[in-house]
């Protein structure tokens, strides 16, 4: 079984995600400083035998890529270079909205809110990509 990974980039924190066995539902997994992603996603592949990482990028309403873009791509890069996982990019222009709005209505109180919605943001990413793969054909069966 091979999982992919949901990261929602920050320069402080990054969430991630995590999918199923055969790559068709994602679930939010945790929030982790952005100092020790890398480590801790080394650490996710030993773990899950990740597949492909998918990094959530950051674009304006216009669709350009700014400041935030370019650290998601720079965190992609160092993600490659440093487990030899696949990483592929995924447009995320309101994840983190949608992701708080979920929560909000949920009940949850602020703080909790501030804890949760990047690796909610992360699964909401991730998502994304498996419907896209599974509507075009592209899901496995383990």
């Amino acid at each position: 079984m091979t999982r992919y990974l949901g990261v929602d980039y920050g320069t402080k924190r990054v969430g991630l995600a995590i999918s199923d066995g055969v790559g068709l539902t994602a679930r939010p997994l945790e929030v982790v400083p952005r100092n020790i992603v890398v480590e801790r996603v080394r650490e996710l592949d030993e773990e899950y035998t990740i597949k492909m990482v998918i990094v959530g990028l950051p674009t304006g309403l216009s669709g350009e890529e700014g400041v935030s873009a370019v650290g998601a791509r720079a965190l992609g890069k160092e993600l490659l270079a440093a487990t030899g996982i696949p990483v592929d990019y995924l447009d995320e222009r309101f994840t983190s909205k949608l992701a708080e709005d979920v929560l909000l209505q949920s009940g949850m109180k602020r703080r909790q809110r501030r804890e949760t919605v990047d690796k909610v943001a992360a699964a909401i990413i991730l998502q994304d990509y498996l419907d896209v793969r599974a509507a075009d054909g592209n899901h496995e069966t383990g």
